[in-house]
């Protein structure tokens, strides 16, 4: 297929403009609002975006797929966000590494399946990324979120605040040495 000089023109517009516009850090939010305590994610996201994230780009989806390899391109960090049965409350925050595992190929993909992925797409290492794991408890369809969950969903949006505060990735790797974090929240 040959694109035509506009179509061309309007094309590289476009990829130049998205480049331009990506913020040096990415927040990716996934859950599912009608299965209570899955919609943590997205609840996180809708509480984000009242906030003023000078360098923070906002993304949230039902699950993680291959196409979001896409979105990571160009940032400096990316915060992966998401519900979790089995984390310590009211969260976990660690550093993620590229593996590539079974969920690559399904419908819904690791955080860490995406970054090995990436590495393979673009034929280079993938950014620094992390993951936080908010604490939820109910996750049955038509459930609200529990009262446990949202508590942790408000000391989950004051650790964001701290981490936006915080501009070096160095910094984020100092946080994420304690995998559990009650200690660090004021």
């Amino acid at each position: 297929m040959r694109l035509s000089g506009f179509a061309l023109k309007t094309t590289l517009k476009y990829i130049i403009n998205m480049q331009q516009a990506t913020r040096p850090v990415l927040i990716f939010t996934w859950g599912n609002p009608s299965r209570g305590d899955d919609a943590l994610g997205t609840e996180l996201y809708e509480q984000l975006q009242k906030e003023d994230l000078e360098n923070v780009d906002l993304l949230t989806d039902f699950q993680l797929q291959i196409e979001h390899t896409i979105d990571l391109e160009n940032r400096e960090r990316v915060l992966f966000i998401d519900a979790s049965v089995s984390a310590a409350a009211p969260f976990e925050f660690y550093r993620l590494k590229p593996v590539q595992d079974d969920s690559y190929s399904t419908h819904a993909m690791s955080p860490e399946s995406l970054l090995a992925t990436y590495e393979k797409v673009n034929r280079a290492a993938a950014p620094p990324a992390f993951m936080l794991s908010i604490r939820g408890y109910d996750f049955g369809l038509g459930l609200a979120m529990s009262d446990k969950a949202v508590a942790n969903l408000a000391q989950a949006i004051s650790f964001i605040r701290q981490l936006e505060a915080k501009r070096s990735c160095k910094d984020w790797e100092d946080l994420s040495s304690n995998r559990s974090m009650p200690s660090l929240i004021k």
